[in-house]
């Protein structure tokens, strides 16, 4: 409302208690550098559709790189439009999927994941050399784009943007904080 000019809590004085790494400031993407990410992740000489799905995915589901390697073709539910995600210590969390992301995924097993000699593999991202892609793959590829794209992307970043802009539309932290796949 305006009507206090100034902070009075102090932190150590009164004893607050803040998680640990909340002091860090949290950098996320901006509505223009996301709107440019996906421009570029639609042009198809440039991006395949399986690099585009793991844009949307990391993007729209705040998913960590081990746990985006680690899907399986049975973890994704089509009629519900959830994903099951096994994140760390074993834990399982089901996030909703964007109908556009559900069609990407239906496309991308339909077409290009069917030109892989691994399309039998059970894991949802085949490279041409495995059965599973490998997170460095993910990282290294996010290095080439960013110098397309002229700002720097890491695949955390995109987990700082899922839940940044989650809290701005006004969903509350305890929800945030149960997608993105934390204990507290």
């Amino acid at each position: 409302k305006g009507i206090v000019g100034e902070s009075y809590i102090q932190l150590k004085r009164d004893r607050v208690q803040i998680a640990n790494g909340s002091e860090q400031v949290v950098t996320a993407l901006t509505d223009k550098e996301i709107e440019t990410l996906l421009y570029f992740a639609e042009d198809q000489t440039k991006v395949s559709q399986r690099n585009k799905l793991i844009v949307y995915l990391l993007l729209y589901t705040g998913v960590r790189v081990s746990e985006l390697v680690n899907i399986k073709n049975g973890d994704i539910d089509p009629l519900t439009s959830l994903i099951t995600i096994r994140g760390k210590g074993g834990k399982v969390r089901e996030v909703s999927l964007r109908h556009d992301v559900l069609l990407l995924i239906k496309q991308y097993q339909k077409e290009e994941r069917k030109e892989s000699r691994f399309y039998e593999s059970e894991y949802l991202l085949v490279s041409q050399r495995a059965n599973k892609l490998h997170r460095d793959a993910i990282r290294d590829w996010l290095k080439i784009v960013s110098n397309e794209v002229g700002f720097h992307l890491h695949p955390h970043l995109f987990r700082h943007t899922f839940s940044t802009r989650l809290l701005r539309l006004g969903v509350d932290l305890t929800t945030v904080s149960k997608l993105i796949g934390h204990a507290n």
